[in-house]
This record gives C-alpha cells, structure tokens and sequence, in this order.
C-alpha cells in the first residue's frame, strides 16, 4: 500500500477523527453487551493512556494527540512534539493477542520550520499468563517491535528495530479491609528496549575546509517502567458503597500514570527520564474516553505542562459478531 505524503495524511487523519467524536453520545447511548475486555472478577481495568495495560482484547485506539515539549540541549533548540496516533489490537486466542500502532509526528523546533512524518510503525505480541478473581490480579508478558525503517527520517524515525520484551501486571484492591481503599488498582510495566544496532557512525565534510568528520551515535539497551494509579468510581457504587453519583460521574476513574526510561549501557548519562500524567477516565459500555496532563519528571524530560486524549473503543462489544471472539478457539 502507498504510503501517504505526511501533510495528506495528517489531514486524513483529522477527518477521520472528526465523525468519529461526532458519533461518541450515539455510541454511548447503545445498550450493554458482554465485556470480556479488562474484567478480573468483578474488576474492570480500563485501558490507560501512557502506558500498557496487561489485557488481551479487541479494541481500537483512534485518535490519541499527545502535546508535550523538550528543553534545549547543546545545539538542539526546545522544541514541541505533537503526535496523532493509533493502535489496533485483536486476538488470536482468548489469551494471546496481537498489536499495530501507528503515529504521526509534528516536530517543531523554536525558531525553526516544522518537520512532518510517521514515525516508525510498532507490531505487539502478549499472552495472559494467570488471572486471579478473587484477588483481582492479572500477569501477562509480551513484546513490542519498534520496526526500524518504516519510518520518516524527517521526523527522526530509526533506520535500525527495537524490541522490547515487557511484563506487564494488574492489582485491584478490592480484598482490602479498610472499605475507602477498595477501589483502588494498579497496573504496570517493566521492559528493556533492545535496539539492534548498537550504534550509529555519521561522516559529514564540512564546505569550507573540506576535512570531514565522523560523529558515533550510541544506542543503549533502555530500562521503561510504567504505572497507572487508579481509582474507580464504579467500583466504589457497585461494589463497596453506593453513594449516588449521577452520570457522568458514575463512570470516571481518577488515574495517575508515570513513565520513566533510564539507559543501561554504551552512554555516559544514564540519568532517567519521564513523565507523571494525572488525569481522568470514562467508561462507557462501548467506548472511552481519557484526558491526562503531561508533567516532565525532572528538567531532562521536558519543560512545560503538555497533554493526552484518547478516544478508545470496545471492539468485541461494539462489533460482537466480528470481534466478540477469538480469531482461534474460544467463545470469550
């Protein structure tokens, strides 16, 4: 298939989002169907923004924007990143699944023209290892392939993969003692991006002198940990206390997300990076929707407050004749 110019696809992009938000309230209004996605017992995770959450399912996330911005470093002006993006996952067997995501970039340098491309497509694998129900607890493993030039060298897409292998794990906090408490939950991730190539050897002549130069990228393995600190409003009404809470905060979940990368190898600074992005979701029988701020955890992952939104749809409970199965055995 032809790939799209960045511009073009941009704005295909933009008007494919818009009848989509334009049909949200229809969507929302349509009657319950089975959820298998992200239920353990009487726990339902939602899907998070920033990081991955450990559920195998049927589900699309169209559109995510995501603002943020990047200080100055040495010849590199700050600059603000804007992503449009989104990813498609299925599964093969009511425990392993497959994923696809996709990002436009928009990179603008202060004082300098803006770059547009794709960024590098990702292809996913999980498998649920163990649930737990009664104690609400979810384990899986996975693996994310970061496929190395199919992307825009405009907007600073590798030449070279990345994998990164990734366990992944869910908590709800319903056993607790203390009732207050029980709506709480938890999931995360820890991964190490492996790149292919170890590093990266540009040769450059400068024009006036004629003498050239050589300038060594190294590209290190990267420790990634994600976090999601939630808190279920309904939960708390359907299974701790109800306290009449009226759409639509019947259905909101306070959540707080962190992110932090830190360089194993090969460099010299490995001090970590990331980003602390408290927010607020809703779920509906169909869809969700999330809104999250970006704060940089230190001064070496940013400047500035940016921002996540996130249109996610129920795949397997809005199509349930296409999606409401596995691909491979299974009727969950």
């Amino acid at each position: 298939m032809k790939k799209p110019s960045s511009l073009a696809a941009a704005g295909r992009m933009a008007v494919l989002a818009t009848p989509a938000l334009s049909i949200l309230a229809a969507l929302a209004l349509l009657p319950a169907a089975a959820q298998a996605h992200g239920f353990v017992g009487q726990r339902f995770f939602p899907a998070t923004l920033a990081t991955d959450d450990p559920f195998v399912a049927d589900e699309l996330s169209f559109p995510t924007l995501t603002s943020t911005s990047s200080n100055a470093d040495g010849e590199t002006p700050a600059t603000r990143q804007t992503a449009l993006s989104m990813a498609f996952a299925r599964r093969i067997t009511p425990d392993f699944g497959l994923e696809f995501g996709a990002n436009h970039l928009r990179i603008a340098p202060d004082g300098q023209p803006a770059a547009r491309g794709w960024d590098n497509v990702s292809i996913g694998a999980k498998y649920q290892l163990s649930t737990n129900e009664a104690h609400e607890s979810i384990l899986s493993i996975g693996a994310d392939w970061d496929v190395g030039g199919t992307g825009s060298s405009a907007v600073g897409a590798e030449r070279f993969s990345t994998v990164t292998p990734t366990l992944y794990f869910g908590k709800g906090f319903g056993d607790l003692s203390a009732p207050a408490l029980r709506p709480l939950a938890v999931t995360g991730t820890v991964g190490v991006a492996i790149p292919t190539r170890a590093s990266t050897t540009t040769t450059s002549v400068d024009p006036d002198t004629g003498s050239s130069t050589t300038d060594v990228e190294h590209h290190p393995h990267v420790l990634n940990v994600g976090l999601a600190l939630q808190y279920s409003l309904p939960y708390l009404q359907s299974q701790v206390k109800d306290i009449g809470l009226a759409a639509p905060f019947d259905r909101m979940i306070p959540i707080v997300e962190f992110t932090m990368a830190k360089p194993l190898d090969r460099v010299d600074d490995r001090r970590s990076t990331g980003t602390i992005n408290p927010g607020v979701l809703w779920a509906g029988q169909k869809i969700q929707l999330g809104l999250e701020a970006v704060i940089p955890m230190n001064s070496r992952s940013g400047h500035g407050v940016g921002f996540m939104a996130q249109l996610h749809f129920f795949l397997d409970d809005l199509f349930p004749g296409t999606f409401g199965h596995p691909l491979l055995g299974g009727t969950r």
